[in-house]
């Protein structure tokens, strides 16, 4: 059992155990403030009946006209949490909330070797978009995948047709 709730302030001194996971990107106080203050109803965490934080969403809405988007920055759920329905849970929030607000699609990006989220994803809906080269740096440089999925706006589904080559991440917008 578990409620979805929106991040909290004092959250960011409960997460540690959900960001242990190598895959888990994560960041600073300031970047996690940035999106409580700028996008609340898309940083949403799962919270069990005794106060742990089980897992998180950080989202934003951004882009124009067509490029309208809900994103995905961040998910993550604390390895004694996984494969109950959280992530699905949260993606299904953020998915909604974008939708609401007249986006076209919502986006994420993952390794391309991390299959367990791909797979997840793909169940979810979510399709590849285009790989992103080299989207992780640092000691672990990694290609991405963009993946998306298109909301009750893009009644042609124009924005989830795969690009036919790879970009970099200065081509990302």
């Amino acid at each position: 059992m578990s409620y979805i709730r929106n991040f909290r302030l004092e959250d960011l001194f409960k997460i540690n155990q959900v960001n242990l996971d190598p895959l888990t990107e994560t960041y600073g106080l300031c970047f996690y403030m940035k999106y409580m203050i700028h996008w609340p109803s898309l940083f949403k965490v799962s919270e069990h009946p005794n106060g742990r934080i089980m897992g998180y969403i950080m989202g934003k809405t951004e882009g124009q006209n067509e490029n309208l988007h809900g994103h995905v920055t961040a998910l993550s759920i604390a390895p004694d949490y996984r494969r109950l329905g959280l992530a699905e849970s949260l993606m299904k929030h953020l998915e909604d909330y974008s939708d609401r607000q007249n986006c076209y699609f919502v986006d994420l990006f993952v390794r391309v070797s991390n299959t367990v989220a791909i797979t997840m994803y793909k169940k979810l809906g979510y399709t590849i978009y285009r790989r992103v080269l080299n989207y992780y740096a640092g000691d672990f440089s990694e290609d991405a995948f963009d993946m998306r999925k298109a909301l009750s706006r893009d009644v042609e589904k124009k924005s989830i047709i795969p690009l036919p080559h790879p970009v970099t991440p200065d081509e990302v917008d």
